[in-house]
């Protein structure tokens, strides 16, 4: 007969099994290795975007302790990154002190909060690197052998734990864009065009991010969400969504459904491929529901106004008109970025978000250089 002294022991990592947050589970692991290894201080992820080469933060677990909160390089001007990369071994450095005369921002201000060792892991899946895992120390000299070993089980570990999570929203990601290039098949718009607006998004979040206390996961999500803004439109009949001339009263009802439409196939999908578990779906659902609501209420499905529209959806409504606008269509020219700014300008605070636009309008050199990467073509 078994007795209690059986079901003593406590599963240090039983948060994995629970439903939460990737940071939330990224903070409980950290506690886990505190444990053990009680002078880590640090635990960070950043992750790889390989269209623009651009290593981005994305998690931490370190609180209110983060020298690099919103931080982005190219990877090719990180060196030191590169190089790990390159090797495609970790690096050890048990004294960050030498790094003190360094020239990156990312090693000075990492240098600057005190971090005296670290120990970088890069993070591959399926053999493409996707990112980098930083253990961070404020002492000098603690990544000898022994502890190494420890660490790079935690390590792959929480590699694997991001993995999941990544591949999660891929998933979903990818059958989505499958559905959203059938409806791309059907709209004017090009592909170029989702690139764009995703990374406009991305600029606007950054912009708004000390505001409104947003994180570098939640920069993330609307990065990766924001190109599903109108999947709804596959369910509008061609004879409305390729019209080349103004749509009646009765047709535009019909296009304004495709904002409910789009929630309802985000929901199937996420039910159909069991994707259930992923954190932050609501910034989707609110994404594609929300994106042509107005500050003045004007706007649909809801007729929502001011704060009561989610802030993801204010931040892609103003990124996809700058699009919009800039680019060619078959029923319009492209505008200049003067001209679209001007137009943002007009609808700031009356359809647009004012911060939105701000964040968007602060940033030209940052939109000239998405504007340049993702150009059109007539192959687009």
């Amino acid at each position: 007969m078994e007795d209690d002294k059986s079901y003593s022991h406590s599963d240090a990592l039983s948060f994995l099994n629970q439903k939460g947050s990737l940071k939330d589970k990224l903070i409980s692991a950290h506690k886990v290795v505190q444990k053990n290894l009680p002078f880590i201080a640090r635990i960070a992820v950043a992750l790889y975007d390989p269209a623009t080469r651009l290593l981005k933060t994305y998690l931490h677990s370190s609180g209110e302790d983060n020298p690099l909160e919103h931080y982005q390089a190219v990877i090719d001007n990180a060196p030191s990154l590169k190089q790990i990369l390159d090797k495609g071994t970790p690096r050890v450095i048990n004294n960050m002190l030498t790094f003190e005369d360094s020239d990156k921002k990312h090693i000075r201000r990492l240098g600057r909060q005190g971090y005296a060792a670290s120990y970088t892991l890069p993070l591959f899946n399926n053999g493409n690197f996707f990112g980098f895992l930083f253990f961070n120390s404020y002492e000098t000299d603690v990544f000898n052998e022994k502890i190494l070993e420890e660490l790079d089980l935690y390590g792959h570990l929480l590699a694997l734990m991001v993995i999941n999570e990544l591949s999660s929203v891929q998933s979903l990601s990818a059958a989505i864009k499958t559905t959203s290039h059938i409806t791309h098949q059907r709209d004017p718009e090009t592909g170029c065009h989702l690139d764009r607006m995703s990374r406009y998004s991305r600029l606007i979040a950054q912009a708004l991010a000390d505001k409104h206390h947003l994180d570098d996961s939640y920069i993330e999500q609307i990065f990766m969400f924001s190109p599903l803004h109108d999947i709804g439109k596959i369910a509008i009949p061609d004879h409305i969504l390729l019209k080349s001339g103004s749509l009646n009263y009765d047709e535009m009802e019909i296009m304004k459904t495709h904002s409910l439409k789009g929630r309802e196939i985000i929901d199937d999908l996420i039910q159909n491929f069991g994707l259930e578990n992923i954190s932050h779906t609501h910034i989707l659902r609110n994404i594609a529901t929300y994106h042509h609501e107005t500050i003045n209420g004007t706007g649909y499905p809801e007729g929502r106004s001011g704060d009561d529209i989610p802030l993801e959806a204010r931040i892609v409504a103003v990124a996809d008109i700058f699009d919009a606008l800039t680019s060619k269509r078959p029923y319009k020219e492209a505008w200049s970025n003067d001209d679209a700014f001007a137009a943002l300008n007009e609808m700031a605070g009356e359809k647009l978000d004012q911060d939105c636009v701000d964040g968007l309008l602060t940033q030209r050199e940052a939109v000239e250089e998405i504007q340049h990467q993702f150009k059109e073509s007539k192959f687009s």
